[in-house]
């Protein structure tokens, strides 16, 4: 019997807001992944430990990928995880891909999970908090109302003007470009708001422009909302 693949979300930052299904996962695989080289190191191994503390004791794979654009590095380390992933599920063992947020929005999973699929292993996404719906929640806001789009965009790569689309507009790792995004937003009718490390030591909530920084840490949020909220209650 071989193994199956989990991708296993545990959420934003807070280890209560790691779901049941999630715990049980973690607490019944023998292995645990994570990104990156050392447990210590990786946040996702942070939170789930919190919540889990059985994962110390259990099989550790890093799943270590270069932060780089070069995409023959990527293929490269994606390979060579995705290999030693499939040669413990081929073991017998199954194997949880622990990763912030959920793994299907923006994940390093998903990378693994398309590679071990068409290898045609058994793999299984668990969902966990988004890190957007944390944020809104921190900030004691709603993310959308009646009629309202809601657009999540990577602030790596947004387009001009992208903070100024109808409805809601989520701004996912914001951090390094938190003073281009305010320019883009200046002298529209919207409501800035920021969450960084949401739910993590160094959290900062921020509920308008003002309150904003020019910069931040990679896990970082920025919301933009539309001031006239069309609600028919």
């Amino acid at each position: 019997m071989q193994g199956c693949f989990y991708g296993v979300g545990v959420g934003p930052g807070d280890p209560e807001l790691l779901t049941l299904k999630a715990a049980r996962i973690l607490r019944e695989v023998p292995v645990i992944a994570f990104p990156g080289k050392e447990p210590e190191d990786s946040t996702a191994w942070k939170i789930a430990a919190a919540a889990v503390p059985e994962i110390r004791e259990k099989e550790k794979l890093g799943v270590d990928v270069p932060m780089t654009r070069d995409a023959d590095l990527l293929q490269e380390a994606h390979r060579r995880s995705v290999r030693q992933i499939e040669e413990l599920l081929d073991l017998g063992k199954s194997v949880a891909y622990i990763t912030l947020g959920d793994p299907t929005i923006y994940s390093s999973f998903s990378y693994l999970q398309a590679a071990v699929i068409k290898d045609r292993y058994r793999v299984e996404a668990v969902s966990g908090v988004p890190s957007f719906c944390a944020a809104a929640a921190r900030l004691n806001i709603p993310l959308t109302e009646w009629q309202e789009e809601l657009h999540i965009l990577p602030a790596a790569h947004m387009p001009e003007g992208s903070p100024s689309l109808p409805g809601t507009v989520v701004c996912m790792k914001a951090g390094k470009k938190l003073k281009e995004l305010k320019e883009q937003a200046a002298g529209q009718d919207r409501n800035l708001y920021l969450v960084s490390n949401c739910g993590l030591e160094g959290e900062m909530v921020c509920h308008n422009s003002e309150e904003i920084p020019d910069k931040a840490g990679y896990y970082t949020i920025l919301i933009s909302t539309e001031t006239v909220k069309n609600s028919s209650g």
